[in-house]
């Protein structure tokens, strides 16, 4: 059996609890690398074999799970934060299926809600943004067409974007081209949970400048959007007096 869990945003106890428990039981874990932080490991059992991923190529990484699997030994494929977002699960998943190998999916927490939580921020407030887009720019790996950074820009909502620090010049050009006001909040968000972690707030025409300051090029989601510091928003309808709800009647004002 093969299983696939999100190791979490970096801190060690962000996993989840179903998480910790598959690698306490697990006889063999492949972890995506420095991705990964390695004190997630301490929760393996005694005489646990334990892979780095990062050097090896997925018919490698298939190749432990088949001998795994003759050996009717249990492996937890461990990704970085939440594995349905950039984690190339698909192509595992559908291998293993060929193969005739069972597997399951243990989800985690991905960078865009660590970086939410280390900032206190709300994506979706009220007559500012009701929707999270989790992007990234083109770059070897290209996007489909209608999901360019300055098409999903012209929405103007909240966004969070993943792989592309090393090219914050040209993702604050994009981002602007694409509708954002130079002037809209922006946060670089590095390592976020992890012991090393740093939260960069800006705007989107600056991104470049403080990512150079701070010495950011890799590792770090990019928030954008006014609910990253926000300076008006209306009160939520589902708290109001005046709201009727399923469990509340409304009060007249």
């Amino acid at each position: 059996m093969v299983y696939f869990v999100g190791a979490g945003t970096g801190a060690i106890d962000l996993i989840t609890v179903r998480g910790m428990r598959l690698l306490e039981q697990a006889d063999m874990v492949i972890y995506a690398g420095s991705l990964v932080n390695p004190a997630l490991l301490s929760y393996t059992g005694e005489g646990c074999e334990c892979h780095d991923s990062s050097r090896l190529t997925l018919e490698e990484v298939l190749a432990l799970m088949c001998r795994a699997q003759e050996e009717k030994k249990t492996v937890v494929r461990l990704h970085t934060g939440e594995p349905s977002l950039y984690g190339a699960v698909r192509e595992q998943m559908d291998a293993l299926k060929r193969r005739g190998i069972p597997y399951e999916s243990c989800p985690g927490v991905s960078a865009c809600f660590g970086a939410a939580a280390a900032l206190n921020i709300e994506y979706t407030l009220p007559e500012v943004s009701q929707s999270l887009i989790i992007t990234r720019m083109e770059g070897r790996t290209s996007v489909p067409p209608g999901e360019s950074i300055e098409s999903l820009a012209s929405h103007r909502a909240s966004m969070a974007v993943y792989l592309s620090a090393g090219r914050l010049g040209e993702l604050s050009r994009r981002l602007m081209a694409g509708g954002y006001p130079g002037q809209t909040p922006a946060a670089l968000c590095y390592k976020v949970t992890w012991p090393e972690e740093k939260i960069c707030l800006c705007t989107v025409e600056t991104l470049e400048e403080t990512g150079a300051q701070n010495g950011i090029a890799k590792t770090a989601v990019v928030l954008v959007g006014e609910a990253v510091a926000p300076f008006r928003y209306n009160r939520s309808r589902l708290y109001d007096p005046g709201f009727s709800t399923g469990f509340r009647p409304g009060k007249p004002k």
